[in-house]
Order: C-alpha cells, then sequence, then structure tokens
C-alpha cells in the first residue's frame, strides 16, 4: 500500500507540473533607465503579457551601477508585480556583465534578451514565441534591416566593421544584428559555459551554434532618455570584437614584419652595389629619417596589437568575478 501511494503521489505531482505553463524570463539591462522603465513596463504588460497566451513570464531587470533612480523605480515595481526581478550592481560593470548576470540568473524554458529603450520592439515577442514553438530551431534572432535615425559615420563605420570582422573571423557575424533574441535552455547553458571575461555576445551568441531563426525589422528611435553608447565607446566595442573571435591582427603584424624585412634586405643590397660602383654619395639624411620614423611606426603598432592580446589574457587568468552584485530580490 504505501508503494502505491507514493506512485500515485508522484503521477499527482506530475500532472500538476504539466498543467503549468512555460516560462517566458526576459533579461533587461539598465543603466540610467528611469525616463524608461515606467514605459517599458507598461508596454509589456499592455502588449506581451496580456497578449501572449499559454506562458507565464518573469521580468529581470539588471541595474548596471545606474546613478539615477533606477534602482528606486525598480525596487516599486517589484513590491507591486511579483513577475519582477531585478539584480544590482555594486558599480558600473558594462551592459555585457549585465546580460550574463541576467543569462545567469534566468529560470524559464525560453529566456529573451532585450533593452528596455523599446528599439526592441516587444510587439515581436509573439511572433519569436511562435516561430520558436512552430518551427524546429533553437534560437530566435533580430536584425535591423536599416540605421534610420543613426548618424551616417556611426552607420558606415557599423557597416565597416561587420565586413572586416567576417573575412578575419571563422564565426560568422550578421550585419545588424541585435541582442534582442529569444532562445531555448539549452542554447542559454552554452553561452554561461563560456565564462570569459571580456565578453563580445553577438559573438558569443553566433559561436555556440544551434539552429537560429533570424526576424528583421526596421530601426526605432528611443522612446525616452539618451543612448549611452558614444562613439569611442562603440569603436572599443568592435576592436573588443575583432579581438575575441579573430587572430589575424597578430598574423598581419607578422606578414608585415616580414615584408619590410625582405625590403630592408633588399635596399641593403642595393645600396651596397651602387657604393662599390659609383663609390659612396652623400647621405640622404631626410630619406633616412622618413624610413626610421615608418619602422619605429610599425613596431610600436605590433606592440600596440600583441598588447590588446596580452591584456586580455592577463585579465582572464586573474579570474576576477564579471560582475559584483550588491542587491537583488531574486530567492535561491
Amino acid at each position: 500500500m504505501q508503494d502505491k501511494t507514493l506512485v500515485s503521489s508522484a503521477k499527482s505531482g506530475n500532472e500538476e507540473n504539466s498543467t503549468q505553463n512555460p516560462l517566458v524570463s526576459i533579461v533587461c539591462p539598465c543603466y540610467n533607465e528611469e525616463a524608461m522603465l515606467p514605459l517599458y513596463y507598461d508596454t509589456m504588460r499592455s502588449v506581451v503579457f496580456s497578449q501572449v497566451k499559454g506562458y507565464d513570464f518573469e521580468l529581470i531587470f539588471i541595474n548596471d551601477g545606474s546613478k539615477d533612480q533606477t534602482l528606486s523605480i525598480l525596487r516599486e515595481l517589484a513590491q507591486t508585480d511579483e513577475c519582477v526581478k531585478y539584480i544590482s550592481f555594486s558599480r558600473n560593470f558594462g551592459k555585457e556583465a549585465a546580460m550574463f548576470a541576467g543569462l545567469k540568473n534566468a529560470t524559464g524554458d525560453f529566456v529573451c534578451v532585450m533593452d528596455c529603450d523599446l528599439q526592441d520592439p516587444p510587439e515581436m515577442i509573439a511572433q519569436m514565441m511562435e516561430r520558436l514553438t512552430a518551427d524546429d530551431c533553437d534560437c530566435v534572432a533580430t536584425r535591423r534591416v536599416t540605421r534610420k535615425g543613426e548618424p551616417k559615420i556611426r552607420s558606415a563605420f557599423a557597416r565597416a566593421f561587420y565586413r572586416i570582422i567576417n573575412k578575419i573571423s571563422d564565426t560568422e557575424f550578421v550585419d545588424g544584428a541585435r541582442d534582442f533574441r529569444m532562445m531555448r535552455r539549452c542554447v542559454v547553458d552554452a553561452v554561461l559555459e563560456l565564462g570569459e571575461y571580456h565578453r563580445f555576445s553577438k559573438g558569443i551568441f553566433m559561436w555556440v551554434g544551434f539552429d537560429t531563426v533570424w526576424l528583421e525589422y526596421e530601426n526605432v528611435e528611443r522612446a525616452a532618455g539618451e543612448t549611452k553608447w558614444s562613439f569611442w565607446k562603440l569603436a572599443k566595442y568592435a576592436i573588443e570584437g575583432i579581438v575575441s573571435f579573430s587572430t589575424a591582427p597578430l598574423q598581419l603584424a607578422t606578414a608585415a614584419g616580414c615584408i619590410i624585412s625582405v625590403v630592408s634586405l633588399f635596399y641593403m643590397v642595393v645600396r651596397v652595389v651602387i657604393a662599390l660602383i659609383w663609390g659612396n654619395p652623400v647621405a640622404g639624411y631626410p630619406s633616412l629619417l622618413a624610413i626610421l620614423l615608418t619602422l619605429g611606426g610599425f613596431v610600436l603598432l605590433a606592440l600596440g596589437i600583441i598588447g590588446e592580446y596580452v591584456a586580455r589574457t592577463y585579465m582572464q587568468v586573474k579570474q576576477r568575478p564579471i560582475y559584483i552584485q550588491k542587491e537583488s530580490n531574486i530567492k535561491k
């Protein structure tokens, strides 16, 4: 009788679990977004939570060391809505660290990463869920087909970045790809296995593989507030991507060094022959100075390239945490 009772209890427990809706975790990094958070939350409640049926949702906000009232607003939202979870960092660690923290603390069967500036259209979540459940795929990602409203020089450099990195990297990068994507649990677990200190998520998402379906949409401007990405921050982020997913700069420095060495040897032979036949004319100081400056500049450039890789190795072997959590309402 005891064994039958245990089996019966197990069956009833499984039946209760089977009736639960799949959980969708939505990870949202935040940095000085006090103007956007109320608007984003209201939009998610009206557009996603009330219209997408058959799923339970949790919103995981990552406060990345904001200096405004972002944390206070998150506390208020968490008190009034139990589906709102938040993690607050001890300082600003960057968006990459915020996304990693969100993925690490997400418990859903499906996990979505999106910005809270509404440049990632919430109405696309329903379409992403439909494609993810109907198609035989593991991830539904998004890409912008236009850059309307973006400065032209920024758009030009962005396109150049994708052309360059696709030529020098074995990992394929999609032009206009956003971090906005919906993933199955298997994809999230694979991403979390890569414990890189310097993270470039656009490359990591592509490197882990899995079957990905792409949805296209036109660029949407921020609904409020200001962008946190300046031109120089984007340039630094691009360098991060190139160094993280390609060793071509090191090979380029090696190739250039070999070419310069061959040219220098040939030039030396030519000068010796000229000196033996016509004597040693007055040295050309301007040309000599130009050559020395060129070689010196190349040596410094090569050292700089090597330094970028050495610096990342140095930071990785330190094994510092990717982020430090100061406050959270997530119970473990």
